[in-house]
């Protein structure tokens, strides 16, 4: 009979002056980049971006009017379109979206479906006020299920910690969950339907598209440019896109650059603004 092999196994030692020490210890000393040096990183990768985009097409906003009007003369209920493109590629950037309430409509607005948690009081007053669904954690499983669906949810204080572990991961992608940032966690929920009944929104979709009409063709031109600027400033404060006055801020905060604000019609091609 034959005994079997005596398997040996070798080990090797890795010292301090190791290839893959001395590896692993330069990457462990790379330093993390600081907001400000982030901030100022992506400022420069923004600024090479848009001396590589063509704006010899671009319009004036009173010129771009003018030439939508005359391609839609034979349509005087037709629509100006605002198209405005941000950049989401940031780390941390969220969706935008905002209320606001234009200075002429240019079209009926279509009634929100409101959801309020809350109860007592504050659930009698949204009731009154209109609010189409309202009650308080019994309503987390119909949300879960799909059963309860609206447009805009609010919530009092005293709840939002009894929904947040079930509705977070649900409502927050989707850019429903109450927060107090948004004001939409909030002892005063009658304030806010009212504000949300006289107010329209508006909300990029994942890829940062930001599409509303903001006027009629047969609106007077002052009117159009009055509701473009309007709309446009509403966004750029939420995107951060506005000066401030406290200088030491603008390496700290978030900002969701705008690449392009463009304006259409619905038989005419969207045209650049450079004056936004």
């Amino acid at each position: 009979m034959f005994s079997k092999p005596v398997q040996t196994t070798l080990f090797s030692r890795q010292f301090t002056t190791t290839r893959a020490v001395l590896v692993r210890k330069k990457e462990s000393q790379r330093k993390i980049p600081s907001k400000k040096a982030m901030a100022a990183k992506i400022r420069r990768r923004l600024a090479k971006e848009a001396r590589l985009v063509d704006h010899s097409d671009d319009m004036t906003l009173d010129a771009a009017i003018a030439v939508l009007r005359a391609v839609e003369v034979a349509r005087p209920h037709g629509a100006y379109e605002l198209y405005v493109k941000t950049d989401l590629r940031g780390a941390g950037i969220a969706v935008p979206k905002g209320r606001i309430n234009i200075p002429r409509e240019p079209k009926p607005k279509a009634e929100d479906t409101i959801m309020v948690f809350a109860e007592g009081r504050p659930a009698e007053e949204a009731k009154r006020l209109g609010a189409q669904i309202v009650g308080g954690t019994e309503m987390i499983e119909g949300v879960l299920s799909g059963r309860l669906r609206a447009n805009t949810i609010l919530c009092t204080p005293e709840l939002i910690r009894a929904i947040t572990p079930k509705l977070g991961r649900f409502l927050g992608p989707l850019g429903l969950m109450p927060a107090e940032r948004r004001g939409t966690v909030t002892d005063d929920i009658a304030g806010y339907i009212k504000r949300i009944k006289s107010s329209s929104e508006w909300k990029a979709d994942r890829a940062g598209n930001i599409r509303m009409p903001i006027a009629r063709m047969d609106f007077p031109i002052e009117d159009v440019v009055k509701n473009f600027r309007y709309v446009l400033d509403s966004i750029k404060r939420v995107t951060g896109n506005v000066k401030l006055r406290d200088r030491s801020q603008e390496n700290t905060r978030k900002v969701t650059p705008i690449m392009r604000v463009t304006l259409s019609s619905r038989h005419a091609p969207g045209i650049p603004i450079s004056d936004y």
